[in-house]
């Protein structure tokens, strides 16, 4: 059932109406009377006739005409039999608030499971359980009983009722932005958050969507969603559970799986959405992209009326990414003719006391470096709005005018500017005005500096269309028949794993560079193949018992010569019976050693919340120690496998550091492309282990491949 008719709904049943006024079904029916929300507001409670005057009905059954959306206020044993009553009348959606499902353990799980399951006989879409509500600030539908929720074009998504609390307070207290919308989403036991993505992307009242998530139950069809929607709309967002403690609390608080954080970051990024680390930075992030032109590039010019700030900003920018690029002569010579010869009129400009009579000089020194072509946006720092209190109260009339002027121009110039002032909490009126342009004011540097990054970030996406991916992945696409006999062997067999030749001529069969190696049943054959192949030779058990072959004592390096070789083969034998006795012993491979490179790692793995996922790092033992690693969701173009190469901080060596030539990184992105190409091709495939790989001046060498299905 659509969305609409349940975020836009034109009747509300209130399930669990009272007259007491300490209940939830009191608070929801007198905040929607006070606010007029602009439909039918329906009680239902089987001990009252009326309820804050309007008529109380014994059953939702009982209700004339249709019914949109129905608030459950009841505890959680109660809502299977109140859904079988939704659903006999026809209810389009229910926003369930109770705890005490998924969130909790077994037996919630099992009771999230029985409502999903009544839900989805009727047709019936959820909201949460375990949720606050959800408000449509448009009709004046409010299902969270707060009041005073400022209007606007933000629509919030978040998991915990405390953040959207937060964010709400925080549009109240320090900016004219407002909500369109609030859901909480809770448990996601029915409608996800891709869904709601959905819904708002088309939504007229929604310029930006703000996102709190702790963990979700599809995060590649939001993927896919963000990737539409980001297009359209900026998103942001921040989400909890980086550190281990972090995920326990929010399995315990949404029941849902909070993955690699890490993974998440990345993910979220290719898909266009804004990804913010601290709250206090969530809601200015949102207004500033909800009413700023993006970036047309990276370089901002700061406008200040001191050195200290200045020199502040200066550095967060450069750390945020952002450039200061020097301003050209026409630009620095209309500054000179306004500013006193002590001013800066480098980037940063520093007006050095010229404000301090006339607050206009901002206005004007703004609007010069807005006509600079290459500027992409300005941050003024200091005292604005607050010279009338610092100096002279007749300053605040000039202010007031220089406010007006900085309004009309961001306007005109289709550039942002943001507003960082030390009197942004004394709500003067010339930084009323500001706002009233829609240009952010913050007290904090930090925060307008970051503000700045993500309108710049949010401009390059939109420019980088080449480098984005819609999420899709087609499992089967290229699979081969010569791979699927790989695992329908395996599978016969009672194996989770291909043995490792199996895994390389896989590899093979899809084009990666593998050195095939020979599976020597016996000493006998060991050693006519050592001699086959030249010698020394590197030699490692193959057993479906033995999965981690260093461990058994399974691996033997640099074996030259007959004695060596039997020697070899017999020792390991005898290592796997000692390990694990009774081990399935197939045999010894027998492969030519590798030279010596640089070792890589390449793995994959189907991450809990976006599938199938892959990673990349340096290799052999060092991955463990230095977990110097990036990672993307599956497929990956040429361009992702790029940026995964020289995100890793070993990227120098591969690069070639200190006059050391360069390793073959176009071999490289090839295997990580083949390997993108594999996991599609076999939705068998769980994990595959490829460490290390070693990379060469020219090519690369699978050493070790392990694939798990």
């Amino acid at each position: 059932m659509s969305l609409e008719k349940i975020l836009n709904a034109e009747a509300v049943a209130i399930i669990g109406a009272s007259k007491n006024e300490t209940k939830r079904g009191f608070q929801a029916i007198k905040i929607l009377l006070d606010q007029k929300y602009m439909g039918r507001i329906l009680p239902v409670n089987p001990k009252e006739s009326r309820i804050q005057g309007l008529k109380c009905y014994q059953n939702v059954c009982d209700i004339e005409g249709e019914v949109g959306i129905a608030l459950i206020a009841t505890p959680a044993r109660t809502i299977p039999g109140v859904l079988e009553d939704c659903g006999k009348k026809g209810v389009c959606g229910a926003v369930i608030l109770a705890v005490g499902f998924g969130e909790i353990g077994r037996e919630g799980k099992k009771l999230e499971l029985k409502i999903i399951e009544i839900a989805k006989k009727y047709g019936i879409r959820l909201i949460g359980p375990n949720t606050s509500g959800m408000m449509n600030m448009k009709i004046n539908l409010n299902l969270v009983g707060l009041s005073d929720v400022p209007k606007g074009n933000i629509a919030l998504l978040t998991q915990s009722g405390n953040m959207a609390l937060t964010l709400i307070t925080e549009a109240k207290l320090k900016s004219l932005q407002g909500i369109s919308y609030y859901i909480g989403v809770g448990n996601e036991a029915d409608i996800n958050f891709h869904e709601y993505l959905d819904f708002f992307k088309n939504d007229p009242d929604t310029k930006v969507i703000i996102i709190y998530v702790e963990g979700m139950r599809d995060g590649r069809k939001f993927l896919q969603s963000a990737y539409k929607t980001s297009l359209e709309k900026p998103i942001v967002l921040l989400k909890s559970g980086r550190t281990s403690t972090g995920r326990k609390s929010a399995g315990s608080h949404t029941g849902a799986l909070a993955g690699m954080s890490e993974v998440a970051r990345t993910a979220f990024k290719r898909a266009g959405i804004t990804v913010i680390q601290n709250s206090d930075e969530l809601f200015p992030a949102a207004e500033s992209l909800a009413n700023l032109p993006p970036f047309k590039n990276r370089q901002v010019a700061i406008l200040a009326d001191g050195g200290g700030h200045a020199t502040i900003a200066a550095d967060f920018l450069t750390d945020l990414g952002l450039q200061l690029p020097e301003l050209g002569e026409r630009t620095r010579e209309q500054l000179r003719k306004i500013l006193p010869a002590a001013a800066s009129v480098r980037n940063p400009v520093d007006v050095a006391g010229g404000a301090d009579s006339n607050p206009l000089i901002f206005a004007q020194c703004a609007d010069i470096l807005m006509k600079d072509y290459d500027i992409g946006g300005v941050l003024v720092v200091g005292l604005f709005g607050g010279y009338g209190i610092r100096f002279a109260s007749e300053l605040t009339l000039i202010e007031e005018d220089a406010a007006h002027t900085l309004g009309k121009m961001v306007q005109k110039r289709d550039k942002p500017l943001i507003m960082h002032s030390l009197y942004a909490s004394e709500k003067t009126h010339p930084l009323h005005l500001l706002r009233y342009y829609n240009i952010p004011v913050y007290d904090s540097l930090e925060i307008a500096c970051k503000c700045m990054a993500v309108l710049s970030d949010y401009g390059r996406y939109l420019k980088s269309y080449h480098a984005r991916t819609n999420f899709d992945f087609n499992w089967g696409k290229k699979r081969k028949s010569e791979g699927a006999e790989f695992f329908q062997k395996a599978k016969k067999e009672g194996r989770r794993a291909l043995l490792e030749y199996e895994a390389k001529q896989l590899l093979a069969l899809h084009g990666a560079p593998v050195k095939l190696d020979h599976l020597a049943r016996n000493s006998e054959e060991a050693v006519a193949f050592a001699q086959e192949i030249g010698q020394p030779v590197a030699m490692k058990i193959v057993s479906p018992d033995i999965l981690h072959k260093s461990d058994a004592g399974g691996v033997r390096l640099d074996i030259s010569g007959q004695d060596a070789v039997i020697t070899a083969f017999n020792s390991m034998k005898a290592s796997a019976e000692a390990y694990k006795p009774g081990a399935d012993f197939r045999g010894v491979l027998v492969t030519p050693m590798a030279d010596p490179g640089i070792e890589v790692i390449i793995g994959t793995k189907i991450d809990e919340q976006f599938g199938p996922i892959i990673m990349f790092g340096l290799g052999g033992v060092m991955v463990e120690i230095l977990k110097d690693v990036s990672f993307r969701v599956l497929p990956i173009s040429n361009n992702s496998a790029k940026k995964m190469i020289r995100e890793i901080k070993a990227y120098p060596i591969l690069a070639g550091a200190r006059g050391q030539n360069p390793c073959d990184l176009k071999a490289l992105r090839r295997l990580l492309l083949i390997c993108s190409e594999i996991v599609e091709s076999y939705m068998e495939i769980v994990e595959m282990d490829l460490n290390p790989v070693i990379v060469y001046e020219e090519g690369v060498s699978i050493v070790d491949a392990r694939i798990i299905f």
